[in-house]
C-alpha cells in the first residue's frame, strides 16, 4: 500500500488536469459525450477493455487480477448542473447555465487516476478477485444509476460489492466520513393542480377557489409528519413552488403545487405517496374542487452495509491515521442515487472531506461559487485503493 508520507501526492497533477478539464467543460445529465469521450481515451490508452454507450453515455471497465476471487465495483458520476459559474478561477466553465457545482468532476478525475493505478500496480492492492470501474451519467435526478442497474451490468459483471466516495465541503480536508446504516434520505417529488371554478374575487359564493384549497393542502401536508410518521424517523415534506392566477381580482381555475418528500425509512418510504395522494384529494373534495396528482420516485434511501462502512474505516485510517473519522455532518436530507447499488448489493458510500476555510474552499454544494480543496483528490485515490485491497484480501 502508499506510505501514509507519499499519499498526498499520488498522482495529484494527473487529477488536478483531468479535474480541471471536465470542470472547464461541464455537461448536464445524458449529454456527457466529451466527459465519457475523455474517460473512454484515457481507459484506452491503457490498453484495457471497457463497455461504453451504458445508459446513453455511461461506461464500464472491469480489470482482473488473474486470481479467482470477488469482483467489486467503484462508481463516479459525471455529469454538471444547470447553473451559472460565479467563480473567476481560470478553469471555469466556459458554458453559460452549465457547472461543475457539485464535485462529480473530481470523482470522475479520481476513478481515471485510479485506473493509472490499476495498470501500474495491479498486485500492489488488488491480491485477487476484480475490479469494475464504472462512469455513470445521470447522478443529478436522472437515474441514472438505476438505469445502468437496469441495463444489467451488476449481473453481467457479477459484482459483490459497491463503493462510491463523495468530497464533501461540510467536512473538513483531511477527515472521512462514514456511517453505518442510512447516511441520505429517499428524494421524491410531486406535483399537484387543483381545480376549482374561476370567476371574479368579488363574487366568490360563485366559484371554487383553488388558491385556498392549496393553502389548505400546504398546511394539511405537514399532517403526515407529525401525525403519522414515527417521530423518531426523520422525513422532510417541503412545497417548494405553487403557481396561480394573474390577475389581483380574479379566482383563477387552478393552482398548481410542487414539492418534495424525504426520508430515511423503507416503512415512511413505502407509506407517502399513497397517504399524501388521499389527503390532497379529500381536501379537494371538502370545498368542492378535485385535483390532478403525480408522485415521482427519484433516488431510494442510501443505506450502508455495516460491514463494508468497516472497511471502508479500515482503509481511512490506514491512510490518514486513526483520527481521521467523523459522522458529523455525514448524515443529511439530501439524496444519491448511488442508492440503486445498495439496494443491490452491500457496499458503502463515504464523504471526502474538501473544505479548507484558509484555502477559501467554503462554499457549499449547489452553490454558484462552488469550489473544492483539490487536496482531497489524492486522499479519495488512496482511501479507494486500501478499500478494494481491504475488500478483496478479506473476501
Amino acid at each position: 500500500m502508499s506510505a501514509k508520507t507519499s499519499f498526498l501526492n499520488l498522482r495529484k497533477d494527473e487529477m488536478v488536469k483531468y479535474r480541471r478539464a471536465i470542470h472547464q467543460n461541464p455537461e448536464l445529465m445524458y449529454e456527457e459525450k466529451e466527459t465519457a469521450k475523455l474517460v473512454s481515451s484515457h481507459l484506452k490508452s491503457l490498453d484495457f477493455i471497457l463497455e461504453e454507450g451504458i445508459a446513453e453515455t455511461g461506461i464500464v471497465c472491469l480489470v482482473d487480477s488473474g486470481i479467482p476471487g470477488k469482483t467489486v465495483l467503484i462508481r463516479a458520476d459525471m455529469d454538471a448542473l444547470p447553473i451559472f459559474e460565479e467563480n473567476s478561477h481560470e478553469y471555469k466553465s466556459i458554458h453559460p447555465g452549465k457547472m461543475h457545482a457539485c464535485g462529480h468532476d473530481g470523482h470522475t478525475s479520481i476513478l481515471m487516476a485510479l485506473s493509472s493505478e490499476l495498470k501500474t500496480s495491479l498486485k500492489e492492492f488488488v491480491p485477487k478477485g476484480r475490479v469494475l470501474l464504472c462512469f455513470q451519467p445521470a447522478e443529478e435526478g436522472g437515474s441514472g444509476a438505476d438505469r445502468m442497474i437496469q441495463a444489467g451490468i451488476l449481473d453481467k459483471y457479477k459484482v459483490d460489492a459497491c463503493f462510491a466516495l463523495h468530497v464533501w465541503n461540510h467536512i473538513d480536508i483531511g477527515k472521512l466520513g462514514v456511517v453505518d446504516g442510512t447516511m441520505m434520505a429517499s428524494v421524491d417529488e410531486f406535483f399537484i393542480t387543483v381545480k376549482g371554478v374561476s370567476g371574479h374575487g368579488a363574487l366568490p359564493q360563485h366559484t371554487v377557489d383553488p388558491i385556498l384549497i392549496a393553502a389548505h393542502i400546504i398546511t394539511g401536508l405537514q399532517s403526515i409528519v407529525s401525525r403519522n410518521v414515527d417521530p423518531l424517523e426523520p422525513c422532510v415534506v417541503t412545497v417548494g413552488s405553487i403557481h396561480s392566477g394573474n390577475a389581483f381580482n380574479v379566482i383563477p381555475e387552478t393552482a398548481e403545487l410542487r414539492g418534495t418528500v424525504r426520508t430515511y425509512s423503507k416503512s415512511v418510504y413505502d407509506l407517502f405517496p399513497s397517504r399524501l395522494e388521499d389527503l390532497v384529494r379529500g381536501i379537494a373534495k371538502s370545498f368542492g374542487g378535485d385535483v390532478d396528482f403525480q408522485y415521482k420516485r427519484i433516488d431510494k434511501p442510501t443505506i450502508n452495509d455495516p460491514k463494508m462502512a468497516d472497511i471502508v474505516r479500515e482503509a481511512a485510517i490506514q491512510v490518514l491515521g486513526p483520527d481521521c473519522l467523523t459522522e458529523e455532518h455525514t448524515r443529511t436530507m439530501g439524496g444519491e442515487d448511488f442508492s440503486a447499488f445498495l439496494m443491490e448489493r452491500p457496499g458503502c458510500y463515504f464523504f471526502v472531506g474538501s473544505r479548507n476555510e484558509t484555502k477559501g474552499f467554503v462554499n457549499p454544494h449547489h452553490s454558484s461559487f462552488f469550489d473544492f480543496d483539490e487536496d482531497a483528490l489524492p486522499i479519495g485515490l488512496s482511501v479507494l485503493k486500501a478499500v478494494i485491497h481491504n475488500y478483496l484480501s478479506k473476501h
